[in-house]
């Protein structure tokens, strides 16, 4: 219970500290398949990219789609992107019910 106690006490900055470095690991990532893209090399695997943006990454991952403009007009990958973001946000609402409801 001691652990459940801590991130009660500590969520409001562990879980925006997670978004924030997965996004920004993310938004590497996407950086790194553009430029991989454009050079005709190796690409980072879309299943990879989906698994970094429903690790909390997503944000980091939009970003990148408006600012690159890189995986940003294949409706196949929009559409799997867009249910990784629901998927991600359900379980966030998940896990803050789990530590906040009342005991």
């Amino acid at each position: 219970m001691e652990v459940v106690k801590w991130y009660q006490a500590h969520a409001w900055a562990l879980i925006p500290t997670v978004y924030a470095v997965m996004s920004i690991v993310t938004f590497i990532v996407y950086a790194m398949d553009k430029i991989a893209a454009r050079r005709g090399a190796w690409r980072t695997p879309e299943l990879t990219l989906h698994l970094l943006e429903f690790l909390c990454g997503w944000p980091g991952a939009w970003l990148a789609q408006k600012m690159l403009h890189h995986k940003c007009s294949k409706a196949s990958y929009l559409f799997v992107f867009f249910v990784v973001v629901v998927l991600n946000l359900a379980a966030l609402g998940y896990v803050l019910y789990l530590m906040f409801r009342r005991s």
